[in-house]
């Protein structure tokens, strides 16, 4: 059973949300913190070598 999602890093993962406006807050740890003007939410990214297929789905 094949995954149509790709492996990526935590940073190429920041660096898609970034061509969608989301730009970086701040890191935290080991997390990446993303903002967007207009947006409640923010999103933390793992910045790790590889994020889990399951975490790009959430």
């Amino acid at each position: 059973m094949g995954s149509s999602l790709p492996v990526l890093s935590g940073r190429d993962v920041v660096r898609v949300f970034a061509q969608f406006g989301w730009q970086k807050a701040r890191q935290s740890s080991s997390h990446i913190v993303l903002t967007k003007a207009g947006e409640i939410a923010t999103l933390s990214v793992p910045d790790h070598k590889e994020v889990a297929r399951g975490t790009l789905r959430t």
